[in-house]
């Protein structure tokens, strides 16, 4: 499946999923079919990929979103959207997250007026996003905000273009988030 994890990369035909649709070895044509728990471990890898995690932070996410109100399956993907390397990718000042994730742990993104170097920090609704001064003028950065564009910022972030300020108007409901994701697979394999 396509994760869109090399940014620009993916939307291309260099896309290694385009090129070859089965998995790497002499064995990777062979298709056995996957069922109950390998379907369930399947969807927790694919997530933990899409958003970069490791097991153990994927593990307190989900621990943090069954403590509190609502469906844990949504309030896990509000919480995994509402990371701050994902809000700077979604904004477009990043091709990938994991290019976001270096420009936070560089120092070169602003919560709010403060620096902030951690990538799982959460926003909040009403939250600014910026980047220091001396980024903005970086020519990867704005070709990266001109991709965003066109591909389509989510309507629960707002993008002053000129500025590259990014604000979280809302927080994200499930029908913001157009991954391919069964939450309800993960709630469960965590259940067990």
């Amino acid at each position: 499946m396509k994760l869109f994890l090399k940014g620009d990369r993916c939307f291309s035909e260099k896309c290694a999923v385009e090129k070859r649709r089965f998995a790497p070895g002499q064995h990777g044509k062979r298709r056995t079919k996957v069922q109950g728990y390998g379907i369930q471990l399947r969807e927790k890898q694919k997530v933990k990929r899409i958003y970069g995690m490791l097991e153990s932070q994927f593990r307190l996410t989900y621990q943090k979103a069954a403590r509190q109100k609502g469906v844990t399956g949504e309030v896990l993907l509000q919480l995994l959207e509402r990371r701050l390397d994902n809000v700077v990718f979604r904004l477009g000042f990043a091709s990938s997250r994991w290019q976001a994730r270096q420009l936070i742990s560089h120092g070169h993104v602003r919560v709010n007026d403060r620096m902030v170097n951690v990538a799982s920090f959460t926003v909040k609704a009403g939250d600014i996003v910026t980047l220091k001064d001396r980024v903005k003028k970086n020519a990867f950065l704005l070709s990266a905000v001109d991709h965003a564009k066109s591909r389509g910022i989510p309507t629960w972030l707002s993008l002053d273009a000129d500025a590259l300020r990014g604000t979280v108007m809302a927080l994200p409901l499930r029908e913001n988030i157009p991954l391919p994701i069964q939450e309800q697979m993960i709630i469960e394999l965590y259940s067990k």
